[in-house]
């Protein structure tokens, strides 16, 4: 394993800047193709001819599942073959599905090219932890992470923005095409600049033995398990509040014409944090940070159930709550990855496909329950962030003994 103290650079022909935005970039790909479709989901329902409106979900839905169940083939391919050819062949079918999605025209088939289309995806989750994880490690990659979730998260402020900008000139078919270019144009520069960071020697043979030995390191690892069904359990109302923030600001607070606005409010908060991250997790660790940043979503979450049941919800107190939260996501998820990869590095690859298929897929399911039980209230979603924080705060407890800090780590 390099390491960023070493006197060879770890990714040469990249400078650490161009590092981090590549690796930003092909994070950002994922965001792109959720975020961008929040404004089109009503476009998409109506043409296609969608009665209920918490169906429209199943778009987000679908790109999650496929997503989440398809990183468990990159991770091993990676370990086998490399992070870069799996990396762009992953990229490659991203940018396919994209482009066949502009000339579907039925409901079931925006939602089976979307599965695909997150099928593609889910190779950048897996290679981008493992590429970074080839390089750095614990608070150093603690910090890789969190300045490439710095860049990552402008998706989220943006994203929705240009999709209804899209949509004020041509039809939500284009957004698939300029989804399709951004990723063509990752896969080019990646082609030309990229190096490989899985060394010869680390490579591991590709079969069903190893690979089933491997899966069982991560899930019987208490590090890896803890921490990937706590990343789980807090992302799940994450996706919830995606798959129904269209809905939240439209027949909740009636401000539909403005929710990339609010949308965009509260996913600064989360960009906020990741750069407080960056700066304070090789001082603080990453159990201090990311524990306290549980412990708040917790109390923010029952805050914002008090604030419903007196009556006083509106639409400024959620976005300032659901702001808080956020900020508290973006100093607990980085961390979280970190140390769920910490004890599994030498299987980095297939590590990263077990966790990110377990928490993407577990999230995706949670997502979908949480965006189904939409009933024009916040209620739904505020109680899962509440319910599901103090699962994940227990599940801390169980593979750490206590919060805050290890009983023996230096991280």
């Amino acid at each position: 394993m390099t390491t960023n103290n070493s006197s060879e650079s770890p990714h040469p022909g990249l400078s650490f800047a161009a590092f981090v935005t590549l690796m930003a970039g092909f994070m950002a790909l994922n965001g792109l193709a959720v975020d961008t479709m929040l404004p089109a989901l009503p476009a998409i329902g109506e043409e296609l001819g969608v009665i209920n409106p918490n169906d429209r979900q199943w778009v987000i839905t679908g790109y999650f599942l496929g997503f989440g169940i398809f990183q468990l083939f990159y991770g091993p391919l990676s370990d086998r073959y490399g992070r870069r050819p799996v990396l762009l062949f992953g990229v490659s079918v991203y940018a396919l599905f994209s482009i066949i999605t502009v000339f579907v025209s039925t409901f079931d088939a925006v939602v089976a090219t979307r599965f695909f289309q997150g099928a593609g995806s889910a190779a950048t989750r897996v290679l981008v932890v493992a590429i970074v994880r080839d390089c750095y490690s614990g608070r150093q990659m603690a910090r890789v992470m969190s300045l490439a979730f710095i860049i990552f998260l402008t998706v989220p402020v943006l994203a929705p923005a240009i999709g209804q900008g899209i949509m004020l000139f041509v039809s939500w078919h284009w957004i698939f095409l300029g989804l399709a270019l951004f990723a063509l144009f990752l896969t080019a520069f990646a082609w030309a600049r990229l190096p490989e960071t899985l060394r010869p020697e680390h490579r591991l043979p590709l079969s069903m033995g190893r690979v089933l030995s491997a899966f069982k390191v991560v899930v019987t690892t208490r590090n890896s398990i803890g921490y990937t069904v706590a990343m789980t359990l807090v992302l799940g109302p994450l996706f919830g509040y995606i798959a129904s923030v269209q809905q939240l600001f439209a027949d909740v607070f009636q401000v539909e014409a403005l929710f990339t606005v609010y949308f965009a409010i509260t996913a600064i908060s989360m960009a906020m944090a990741s750069f407080l991250n960056s700066r304070i997790v090789e001082r603080l660790g990453t159990r201090r940070v990311s524990h306290t940043a549980l412990c708040s979503m917790l109390i923010l979450a029952l805050i914002g159930l008090l604030v419903e049941q007196l009556g006083y919800q509106n639409l400024y107190t959620f976005v300032a709550m659901q702001s808080a939260i956020m900020f508290c996501f973006g100093l607990s998820a980085p961390n979280f990855g970190a140390m769920a990869m910490e004890k599994v590095g030498h299987i980095a690859g297939t590590a990263s496909s077990v966790q990110g298929c377990i928490t993407t897929v577990g999230a995706a399911v949670l997502g979908f329950l949480i965006g189904q039980s939409f009933n024009s209230t916040t209620v739904p979603l505020i109680g899962s962030f509440a319910v599901l924080s103090t699962l994940a705060i227990a599940v801390v407890l169980l593979t750490e003994g206590r919060l805050f800090k290890a009983l023996r780590s230096a991280y």
